[in-house]
């Protein structure tokens, strides 16, 4: 091995190392351990499931990790080189937040009946994505457009570094097709918001029950004897922040209260993050779908055009896009900005 190859492996080493900083995962690890030791934990199973998800995924990051460091000071530069391969996509997924499960908004903006039908296509692009990509995906709350589509949609969505990835697409995507809902079939443009909020937990964010009106009332999403019935459906009102949250679409009140309460943590996240970071075209607060705000454009007439205006890449085949093939995209922006 060369000296100019010794300095590389180095450099990636001191680049992941600063990237990945140890000392905030372990004690994101010293919490979680602490929480598995709650004897309470498991009256909630699933977020018990989540947690000991995450714990293993950890411990085995700073394991990792921590074998390289030995391997680093020991000048063992072969098994340097083979680990930094291995994880090189840690450099990717170092991020705070890169390995939780994330709540996912569609919202339609500007263009009516339009806006309405562009959100149920990025629902279905994306649900492609997560199928191919091997994530559970679990509805949450879905708001049908009058006319055609949806107004707007949130799922949960489950698996390997979801918030890693999915951090690209958050913001305002645009479409620009000939309308199937005009007579003349003219031209239109359509926008439509997405909103990617990790997967928190109770002492991440703190909410004051004194904070919050439940209101309750009857779902019609399921069927069957439940509909009409029983007032299993949430709408969740921040009192300080006038954030709504509605769910329904569970069976169990409890189960949407706890979606809800997750869904509105994910929220106040953003907020501080907005502050923190300054950041309008990553967060929703403040953010409109409309002109002059997109993230990526996909043109289908007069050509054929996919571009992400953030890192410019392209695809002049947006049928494969719209297919669910969005990882060229996501590994572009992720080069750039991770």
């Amino acid at each position: 091995m060369t000296l100019d190859q010794k300095d590389n492996l180095q450099e990636k080493f001191m680049a992941l190392e600063k990237k990945v900083n140890l000392k905030v995962k372990k004690k994101r690890l010293e919490k979680l351990n602490q929480q598995i030791n709650d004897p309470t934990l498991w009256q909630n199973p699933n977020q018990a499931k989540a947690i000991l998800k995450e714990q293993n995924k950890l411990q085995k990051q700073i394991e990792d990790f921590e074998l390289m460091e030995l391997a680093n000071q020991e000048n063992d530069l072969t098994s340097l080189k083979q680990m930094l391969q291995k994880y090189e996509n840690l450099l990717l997924f170092s991020g705070e937040y890169d390995e939780r499960d994330v709540i996912f908004s569609i919202h339609a903006g500007q263009g009516g009946t339009e806006a309405m039908d562009w959100t149920s296509m990025l629902l279905r692009m994306y649900t492609r994505f997560f199928e191919k990509k091997g994530w559970e995906i679990q509805m949450m709350n879905q708001v049908p457009g009058e006319e055609a589509g949806l107004k707007s949609v949130t799922i949960n969505v489950q698996g390997q570094s979801v918030y890693g990835f999915l951090k690209a697409e958050a913001g305002t995507h645009r479409l620009v097709r000939l309308s199937p809902f005009n007579a003349n079939n003219l031209r239109q443009t359509s926008f439509a918001l997405v909103e990617v909020l990790p997967v928190l937990d109770e002492t991440e964010i703190e909410i004051k029950e004194s904070d919050l009106d439940w209101q309750f009332f009857r779902s019609g999403g399921h069927g069957g004897q439940n509909v009409n019935k029983v007032s299993t459906a949430v709408r969740l009102i921040h009192l300080p922040t006038k954030i709504v949250v509605t769910c329904q679409e569970e069976r169990v009140q409890q189960r949407n209260r706890n979606l809800a309460l997750q869904i509105l943590r994910g929220k106040l996240w953003q907020i501080k993050e907005q502050e923190r970071q300054k950041k309008e075209a990553s967060f929703k607060k403040g953010t409109m779908a409309s002109w002059g705000s997109q993230i990526r454009s996909y043109v289908l007439h007069p050509y054929k055009q996919v571009k992400d205006l953030r890192t410019g890449y392209e695809s002049q085949q947006p049928d494969q896009v719209l297919d669910g093939d969005l990882d060229p995209f996501i590994k572009a922006y992720l080069l750039k900005f991770a």
